[in-house]
């Protein structure tokens, strides 16, 4: 491809206009326009576009729900109630608190489907918990607060998933599904990495909760912990599509917040709806976006280009999936997670299709290993924000990240080695892929 063709002077745009500061989704969207005016076409074509693309998907409608209901169940009466359940149940074993950040990730992941709303709502609560007495280092709380937020956009409802479902179209109920097992997976590898250190470093052990307690402390979580239960009940059961089951999940989150636990007021309702307009908003216009470059990438032929280079090294499934996830680890080091999503893997699906790989699967694995990306330096978005949430040296954080970042690899490997474990739960559903 010569430097001076259309295309590539409109990746050199969108690399000129972010490094200039523009939002990436306004990058492509100038550089696609751009584009267009280079080779003599219609540049009313990148608007026709974004319009189809936008209102012709009825899943995008999902987003913006389910952050709705992350905003409205990350109050702080909630929070408490979810973290003295989560204290209850590991806090008494080594790295007591540390352990309670993993699970509250779990249990949060549930609700906000994004890494960045974990780290900045319960992920900032629990480093302020964390280095409380001095209990443990600002550096560790920092870092095990990030790597834990990484399990929220694998575990349903996950906003990187349903971008993947945008562009592959793919089952958004079987691939919410297909993540439970890698969510977990994460959650158990760095538990037991706490565990480990903690002997090994001393941590403290939380005082045990009685027995006793567990019935009330339960009853009080209960109806934050029954979200996740009623939107995949609502999407397995075909009641609902995702988009409706979406719409549940924030009635539902209302309803438990303003009534049940009476801790939002009309101003905090008021509120949570600028907020969450505010990050629909951003999404959508990354969507826009990479739907109207997206329609360059096809228009250059770039998927079939791709799929017939690779094709010439007869790759197996697996030397293809180990090929793009060391891809995907490299560009995660530098882009941010959305758009590889919505841009990258795009051009990866007709190889990975060709070769016989799941669409389920290698959906799951792709969005496991961009996560991975935002706690990579030197770009990992959730390095900057603890960063700054912590007031310490992004070298300092780095250190602790990188134990966590190995083990998470090695999860990563597992998954993509054993297809059945991330497809083992979906088929229990019927999917028959």
């Amino acid at each position: 491809m010569s430097l001076t063709s259309p295309f590539a002077i409109a990746l050199i745009a969108i690399v000129a206009l972010s490094l200039l500061g523009a939002p990436i989704g306004l990058a492509m969207i100038g550089a696609s326009v751009l584009y267009l005016f280079l080779k003599g076409a219609d540049m009313g074509t990148a608007a026709e576009q974004l319009l189809n693309g936008t209102y012709g998907s009825y899943l995008l409608l999902a987003i913006p729900l389910f952050i709705l209901a992350a905003t409205f169940m990350s109050t702080g009466s909630i929070m408490d109630r979810l973290l003295r359940f989560c204290n209850a149940v590991v806090g008494r074993f080594p790295g007591g608190l540390a352990q309670v950040n993993v699970l509250q990730s779990i249990v949060f992941a549930s609700m906000s489907g994004s890494a960045l709303a974990d780290a900045a709502g319960s992920g900032k609560l629990m480093q302020e918990l964390m280095t409380r007495g001095n209990k443990y280092g600002k550096e560790y709380a920092a870092a095990l607060s990030a790597v834990s937020s990484v399990i929220g956009p694998i575990l349903p409802p996950s906003i990187p998933l349903v971008l993947y479902a945008l562009v592959s179209d793919a089952s958004i109920g079987y691939l919410f599904m297909a993540g439970v097992m890698p969510g977990l997976l994460i959650g158990a590898v760095q538990m037991a990495l706490i565990y480990f250190q903690a002997r090994r470093r001393h941590f403290a052990v939380e005082e045990r909760v009685p027995l006793r307690e567990m019935p009330r402390i339960t009853r009080d979580a209960l109806p934050a912990l029954m979200l996740p239960v009623i939107l995949l009940g609502c999407l397995y059961s075909g009641v609902t599509t995702p988009t409706e089951a979406a719409g549940v999940a924030a009635a539902y989150a209302l309803l438990v917040s303003a009534v049940l636990y009476r801790s939002l007021s009309w101003r905090s309702i008021y509120l949570s709806l600028v907020s969450s307009a505010r990050i629909s908003i951003s999404i959508g216009m990354l969507i826009a976006g990479a739907l109207v470059f997206n329609y360059v990438i096809t228009v250059e032929n770039i998927p079939q280009s791709v799929s017939a280079v690779l094709k010439t090294y007869e790759l197996s499934p697996l030397l293809f999936l180990l090929m793009v996830n060391l891809m995907l680890l490299l560009l995660g080091c530098f882009l941010e997670g959305s758009t590889i999503i919505l841009v990258v893997l795009p051009v990866m699906l007709p190889t990975a299709q060709a070769l016989g790989i799941d669409p389920v699967h290698f959906g799951v694995v792709a969005v496991f290993n961009i996560m991975l990306g935002l706690i990579t330096p030197p770009y990992g978005l959730l390095l900057f924000m603890m960063t700054k949430i912590a007031n310490i040296s992004l070298a300092a954080l780095t250190r602790e990240v990188l134990p966590f970042l190995a083990v998470m690899i090695a999860a990563l490997a597992l998954i993509t080695l054993l297809p059945d474990a991330v497809l083992w739960l979906p088929r229990r559903a019927g999917y028959t892929g």
